[in-house]
């Protein structure tokens, strides 16, 4: 895996100047990074110090995913395989990788396809499909006239006007001009009835999450993560930041069942988020449900 070029004190560091004030696009100059990793960086390292953060992996967080092929973290450098890294799939956005490696890095075809992983008679492949070009235009008029029209609908009015063509290659054409309708979502009605939820009786037999948000005299917005027993009515965490993550959300629950033990459920918003009857890992179950929630 690649190293960072910044320790975990470093980035500490800098995650302690943002919340004394410092905007992200200041700190972005003076470090030489993206706004991206200063949100990544906080979804990690967010709310932790030196010692928490290095810890071993195994200790409650998540194992490093392994290293990528040598080709591929060289066309990841190389930024052509889009934003976080993501593979490409279609032939089309192999043939503009390839000509992007050939064009800015200077490569050949056969190390530019190595690198991305593409067969050369993939890039080489020309296309025999006919250009279809009146098809399209008619079909792009007649979207117009009809805006909530679909593929089926146009399908039937093409073939009125003596245009003969298989409904899988006008869906197809269909997608590649993006007349996709947006479909209209319907009025949402509640299934059944909700079963009442019972008063619970002991301490740490049922916790409630809530996010709440407020701002600074500066304009800053921040929000705070409580986390209370419903039978004591005791606080037992008041998490404040900038934002909350996911992680963030799952590594403070991972504390605080550490040191007050497991609760038998956990809720959020009046809503059943997961039963602590049964026999699952205690880290892994509430970060999923953290996660999830």
């Amino acid at each position: 895996m690649k190293r960072s070029r910044f320790s975990e004190e470093q980035i500490i560091g800098i995650l302690k100047k943002h919340e004394a004030g410092v905007s992200v696009g200041d700190l972005c100059r003076k470090h030489g990074v993206s706004d991206a990793s200063i949100y990544n960086w906080k979804a990690r390292f967010g709310g932790m110090d030196v010692s928490e953060a290095r810890r071993p992996e195994g200790a409650g967080g998540r194992e490093h995913a392994p290293e990528a092929a040598s080709g591929r973290r060289h066309a990841r450098q190389c930024r052509v395989e889009g934003p976080c890294g993501k593979e490409m799939v279609t032939p089309a956005a192999k043939r503009k990788a390839v000509a992007r490696l050939k064009e800015g890095f200077g490569m050949s075809e056969r190390r530019a396809c190595k690198a991305i992983g593409c067969c050369r008679m993939t890039v080489r492949y020309q296309t025999s499909r006919p250009d279809d070009r009146e098809f399209r235009e008619r079909m792009k008029a007649i979207a117009q006239e009809g805006r909530r029209f679909g593929y089926r609908r146009l399908l039937v009015m093409l073939r009125r006007e003596g245009l003969v063509v298989n409904h899988k290659k006008l869906f197809r054409l269909y997608r590649e001009e993006k007349l996709a309708v947006r479909r209209r979502g319907g009025r949402k009605r509640a299934i059944g009835t909700r079963a009442p939820m019972l008063v619970p009786l002991r301490p740490d037999e049922r916790w409630s999450l809530d996010f709440v948000s407020d701002q600074l005299t500066d304009g800053r917005r921040f929000r705070i993560l409580a986390v209370v027993d419903d039978c004591t009515r005791e606080c037992l965490a008041l998490i404040v930041d900038t934002s909350l993550s996911g992680m963030r959300v799952a590594r403070e629950l991972d504390r605080l069942i550490t040191e007050r033990g497991r609760p038998r459920m956990i809720v959020s918003d009046n809503v059943l988020s997961a039963e602590r009857n049964g026999a699952c890992s205690q880290g892994l179950s509430i970060r999923q449900h953290a996660l999830a929630a």
